[in-house]
């Protein structure tokens, strides 16, 4: 399928968001001392503020892919049958929790806003699994159909937001909570990048379950060999080529896989690996590699979501040439 940017920095900017107040909300709901850490400080309110400037940012992206923009709020109207519907409906909720919280640490009590910690990380997490569920909901789209497309969802969500948590820390100078932060955020991306390798696996070990002649269901009256297209169904490339016939080329898409693993997986959580010394290799040394992990981070992750999208073969196209999905 043709990859939309404005839905691609969407996914990745508004995950990155959610990954950063689940990273917020979990440890402040157990009263984790990491937490407690950070509450005491500006680099709460910091990644706070970042948290939904991201998530607001990616909102917005994603009503300009919608035809009719003024009419995004019509997307609250279909909750019952609708995960973009749904998506719309955590998103909003996620808000309240958020700004519960920051009233929280503006009033500086960790211990009496834990529940706003609980319902943040409830949100963050319902919202991006949602934004997970619209793509794989989509039985035409056989690379999405997959149960693996939620699990990377939420891991790449919390593995970036986890990383760029550990660089605010950094770079406000909490040599306490850093450390546990960037052990975190090394394991987070140790768990992203295994369900990326068990999704990668997954499809192309996809078994064929349509051509073109189980599509029009003449493969009933003979051998599927013999059914053909004679001519194309347009005289040029229309709408539906574009949008749902994109195609990358193999090899291009085995140089991009490489580069997600360097620099979504690899190259953070070398970086990372810094941050479990506090201060001891110094503050500036510090704050210089975890903020290039979550630059490396966020990019890799940018690289993956355009394959998500480019890789994705829409069964239609099996009407303009392509032998089988």
């Amino acid at each position: 399928m043709h990859p939309a940017y404005s839905i691609i920095f969407f996914t990745v900017a508004s995950g990155t968001g959610y990954g950063i107040l689940c990273a917020l909300g979990l440890p402040t709901a157990m009263g984790l001392p990491t937490a407690i850490a950070l509450w005491h400080g500006p680099a709460f309110a910091a990644a706070l503020l970042l948290s939904l400037a991201l998530v607001s940012a990616g909102l917005v992206s994603s009503a300009f892919h919608l035809g009719r923009p003024e009419r995004a709020l019509q997307a609250f109207t279909q909750w019952r049958t609708s995960w973009l519907s749904r998506e719309a409906w955590f998103a909003a909720l996620t808000y309240v929790p958020a700004i519960g919280l920051g009233i929280g640490w503006w009033h500086g009590d960790s211990d009496g806003w834990r529940w706003w910690g609980v319902l943040l990380t409830a949100g963050a997490i319902a919202t991006v699994y949602s934004t997970a569920m619209i793509y794989r909901s989509l039985a035409a789209v056989p690379r999405w159909s997959n149960h693996w497309v939620p699990v990377n969802y939420l891991l790449l969500a919390a593995a970036n937001g986890t990383v760029w948590l550990a660089f605010i820390s950094a770079l406000f100078g909490h040599a306490a909570a850093t450390p546990a932060i960037a052990v975190t955020a090394n394991l987070a991306l140790a768990f992203a990048a295994a369900a990326k390798w068990r999704y990668w696996r997954a499809v192309r070990g996809l078994p064929v379950e349509s051509t073109i002649g189980s599509a029009t269901g003449l493969d009933r009256l003979g051998s599927e060999a013999r059914v053909r297209a004679l001519d194309p169904p347009h005289t040029e490339p229309n709408w539906l080529q574009r949008e749902m016939g994109y195609q990358v080329a193999r090899r291009h898409a085995e140089r991009l896989r490489t580069l997600v693993w360097m620099l979504a997986f690899l190259v953070p959580s070398g970086l990372c690996v810094v941050g479990w010394f506090g201060d001891a290799p110094g503050r500036a040394a510090v704050t210089i590699a975890l903020g290039l992990a979550a630059v490396s981070a966020s990019a890799g992750i940018l690289v993956e979501r355009w394959l998500f999208f480019a890789e994705a073969e829409h069964k239609m196209t099996l009407y303009y040439g392509n032998p089988r999905v």
